[in-house]
């Protein structure tokens, strides 16, 4: 019985998914958690003759594990896990050919855009970055050469909502590929392929992981044609991730549920506090009515998360930097989803590679901070800032 509930012949709620979703009892020894197999290559029988596994760029138990999980929580067919986000989004544009044309949302990852601009822009790739709440801008840039839409949601850092199925009709209508970059939602909060898309992409390093303490990225479809083709190109390329990270990533995935449920509520907490803060100027958080695309929001996610930007009243450089160096319970560091809370300032951290005229055109300002609300009391979270901010 707890085999075939395991293995998908019983439908699993998400929160047990997490924990069961895709996975069994090691066969050796009916180990509960995954073993961690260290090796690189394994003993065959005859010339082809082997288990399943021949070499551990092309496949690992530990990271089949792994990528059944993601597989299962994102309600796909097939999971892929690479050695960074990065590498993951490189697998996605090594689908496409030299004169091919990408639609991407104006407002995205830093590292998203250099790879874009400064690694596949030369190989003769096309990028168009729009700014996606309204999906009739996106239809305005859509020509023969379009294969693929890059959307993030909320994006980071402006916590700009962007309406996944209403892309995904778009996209259908024109036979183009939707990548939507789940990273800050976690299929805790939202489910593009059941909204559309096509792939999901993770930075695994942030939430799914959860602890702050393994790099890690991942993709999910369901169709296998296109599965296969990123199997090869994961195969060929071999930016694959090691099997201590593969074991990381999906014990983080077991407790996903739990630890995503107090951020969003400490997200709400830090985001209502900062609003009515007279020093505050502007807080971007997709929970509150008046930001745009709040409706998109409440239908297409179970809640608003735990990532939040605001602007110092004035918005000056200097202010928003004494606020980040006086935080004592938020740590001042790249990346975000672990279970501490991180504030960061994107100008000069995340999205310091995306040049000053291009990021301010989508929000990102010198006086920009970004929190990553983590799980502690949220009396404290609210302390730490208060004493920062005065």
């Amino acid at each position: 019985m707890y085999r075939n509930l395991v293995m998908g012949k019983i439908q699993l709620k998400f929160n047990s998914r997490t924990i069961h979703g895709g996975q069994a009892p090691d066969e050796a020894y009916g180990a509960v958690m995954p073993p961690i197999y260290q090796t690189s290559t394994y003993a065959q029988s005859t010339p082809g003759g082997h288990k399943g596994y021949e070499y551990s760029r092309s496949a690992n138990p530990t990271r089949t594990a792994l990528e059944n999980s993601l597989a299962s929580i994102e309600n796909g067919n097939y999971g892929l896990a690479f050695g960074s986000g990065l590498a993951a989004i490189d697998a996605v544009i090594k689908l496409l050919s030299p004169g091919d044309e990408v639609i991407s949302t104006s407002d995205l990852y830093g590292g998203s855009y250099r790879i874009f601009k400064k690694i596949f822009e030369k190989f003769g790739i096309v990028f168009h970055f729009v700014g996606m709440q309204d999906t009739g801008e996106i239809a305005k840039h859509i020509s023969s050469k379009t294969k693929l839409i890059w959307v993030e949601t909320p994006t980071n850092p402006m916590m700009n909502i962007i309406d996944i199925m209403s892309v995904s009709q778009l996209a259908r209508k024109h036979r183009i590929l939707l990548a939507v970059d789940n990273t800050f939602a976690t299929p805790y909060l939202q489910l593009p392929l059941d909204l559309g898309a096509d792939i999901v992409m993770h930075s695994a390093t942030k939430y799914l992981g959860g602890h702050s303490d393994v790099v890690l990225g991942a993709l999910v479809v369901r169709d296998k044609e296109l599965a296969d083709q990123l199997y090869f190109i994961q195969n060929a390329s071999g930016a694959v991730c090691g099997p201590m990270d593969s074991f990381l990533v999906l014990r983080g995935i077991k407790t996903l549920h739990v630890r995503m449920q107090r951020h969003c509520e400490n997200g709400r907490a830090v985001a209502e506090y900062l609003v009515n803060h007279p020093k505050i100027e502007k807080v971007f958080w997709p929970g509150f009515p008046e930001h745009p695309n709040h409706e998109v929001a409440k239908s297409q996610m179970k809640d608003f998360g735990g990532m939040i930007s605001f602007v110092p009243k004035g918005g000056n450089y200097q202010d928003a930097i004494k606020i980040v160096e006086k935080l004592q319970l938020f740590t001042l560091a790249e990346s975000l989803g672990g279970v501490e809370s991180l504030a960061g300032h994107p100008a000069s951290m995340t999205h310091a590679s995306i040049p000053k005229e291009e990021r301010e055109k989508s929000g990102v300002v010198d006086a920009l901070i970004r929190l990553s609300v983590g799980i502690e009391d949220k009396e404290d979270l609210i302390e730490d800032l208060r004493q920062a901010i005065e």
